[in-house]
């Protein structure tokens, strides 16, 4: 028997709905195809994003969503992205495939998504190859709402109001694709380049700085040394791999091995938080700036017959797995992490949809994600757990995941991941300071650990009831299956 003890005297911070947000970069078919089919596609479309789509994302209260990349961000130009369709330049795609873009997504047509959606937009400035001007000018040009060259210039594009960006990215892995540069010296164009992302009226916008790459801690150290007082958030990446960068794994043909070593390493993001906390904790005790973990998720080798650049992968299972085990962890540091963004939106990386032509799936982290809304702007409940182990070839993990909130209406949320593919997990969670009288649940799960959503059988995984949890003398009994996602609502 797992113990679990809700502290619900013990009220923490507000898990920031932002924590649920998502990532759409210029790869693959994420924008072409994916968002966007054109206004004279048969594929039903609003101004030229499919509809599906947006009905899908509305569906899953998508409150942030970064664009246009990702390393496209340190090559994109967004001039070219705006007027005419007919008169925007092409470019060449030298990071994801060497395909060549028409540039018919751009700004307008973003913020416009944004809008569709309900999503606020985290937009990334190119600082590898751009310059201060164009992302001043970039930034007044969306922003300002007097008269001005950018200003005018928007208006004759056909937007007479200027639109509300919230967040705005300094590079994008400045010590990698976005320019090699080391930490000193990113911190001192971070610092020039900030200065020139004006707030322009009643807009203001949070200054995100580009942050470590998985556990290089001295790049975090010397950001909040060098530039600290300057950002409001300092972003993180970490990708989960069964593999590695070489041979990552498939993404559908794996066994137990697989499934163990990824759920390993995506537990491995708690400790990476932790660290990157203690470092900005030195610099900044009162926690006035937050930690962005805008890409994580899983990274597989492409699907077979695919354009190798456009990571284009399936979603199983396991996915499901990971994106529960994340945002529990995402949760649970709250008090730092402000915002995280999955990678990415669709038919990349653990893509939450995946279309097909006229056709579109949602997959098992897409459920999920849909599960998890009960914590968005909800308060973090101190939750301890004594826990049992998988154990796996002379390896351990613990078996369950877990996080709790109660939110405004009063009810508890608590969402548990049983990382064991064998074995139910018998629970008994204490509710301190609760007087529990009603229990439901949702779960995501499946017979086999690879299981998936095909365009043929497009509901192999979805939301089921869970019904198996009881409330008896202030503690709640439940037998999670294996291999499941589970959220349970008490009132």
């Amino acid at each position: 028997m797992i113990k679990i003890k809700v502290n619900a005297h013990e009220k923490k911070e507000i898990i920031n709905k932002n924590i649920y947000g998502h990532f759409s970069e210029h790869l693959g078919r994420c924008i072409y195809g994916g968002i966007w089919v054109g206004k004279d596609s048969p594929i039903p479309n609003t101004d030229g994003m499919r509809n599906d789509v947006i009905e899908a994302l509305r569906d899953i209260k998508i409150p942030v969503l970064r664009w246009p990349g990702g390393c496209f961000a340190d090559e994109y130009n967004w001039m070219d992205g705006i007027g005419p369709y007919e008169k925007r330049p092409t470019m060449i795609n030298t990071h994801w495939g060497g395909v060549t873009e028409n540039n018919h997504f751009g700004t307008h047509e973003f913020l416009q998504f944004c809008d569709l959606i309900g999503a606020k937009p985290y937009i990334n400035g190119n600082v590898g190859s751009g310059t201060v001007r164009e992302m001043q000018q970039w930034v007044e040009y969306m922003t300002f709402d007097g008269k001005s060259p950018m200003a005018d210039l928007r208006r004759e594009n056909g937007r007479e109001e200027p639109w509300k960006v919230d967040f705005f990215g300094i590079g994008n892995e400045s010590w990698g694709c976005g320019g090699n540069m080391l930490a000193e010296y990113y911190a001192d164009e971070y610092r020039r380049y900030q200065t020139y992302v004006r707030n322009f009226g009643d807009n203001k916008i949070y200054k995100i700085a580009c942050g470590p790459s998985v556990d290089d801690y001295n790049w975090t150290d010397v950001l909040m040394k060098k530039a600290g007082k300057l950002m409001d958030g300092l972003s993180l990446h970490y990708y989960t791999l069964p593999g590695d960068w070489t041979v990552k794994g498939s993404a559908v043909d794996f066994g137990e091995e697989e499934w163990f070593i990824t759920l390993k390493k995506t537990l491995f993001m708690d400790e990476l938080i932790v660290k990157h906390k203690e470092i900005m904790d030195r610099y900044d005790p009162e926690k006035k700036v937050g930690l962005i973990v805008d890409e994580w998720g899983s990274w597989y080798d492409t699907e077979p017959g695919e354009n190798p650049g456009f990571l284009h992968q399936q979603n199983t299972l396991r996915d499901a797995l990971i994106a529960g085990i994340n945002l529990n962890i995402f949760n649970n540091h709250c008090d730092r992490v402000q915002m995280a963004n999955i990678a990415q939106l669709v038919n990349v990386l653990q893509a939450v949809i995946l279309t097909e032509g006229e056709k579109m799936l949602l997959t098992p982290t897409y459920h999920v994600f849909k599960m998890y809304t009960v914590h968005m702007d909800a308060q973090l409940l101190e939750t301890e757990v004594e826990n049992a182990e998988y154990a796996y070839n002379n390896e351990k993990i613990p078996q369950i995941n877990v996080s709790s909130s109660i939110d405004s209406e009063g009810k508890i949320h608590i969402s548990i991941c049983n990382l064991n593919p064998n074995q139910e997990a018998e629970i008994d969670c204490e509710l301190d300071g609760f007087s529990g009288k009603k229990v439901t649940g949702k779960m995501v799960s499946a017979e086999q650990v690879n299981s998936k959503n095909t365009f043929e059988n497009p509901e192999e995984i979805s939301i089921t009831s869970f019904q198996n949890a009881t409330i008896k003398e202030g503690h709640l009994i439940a037998t999670l299956p294996a291999k499941s996602v589970v959220v349970l609502e008490v009132e």
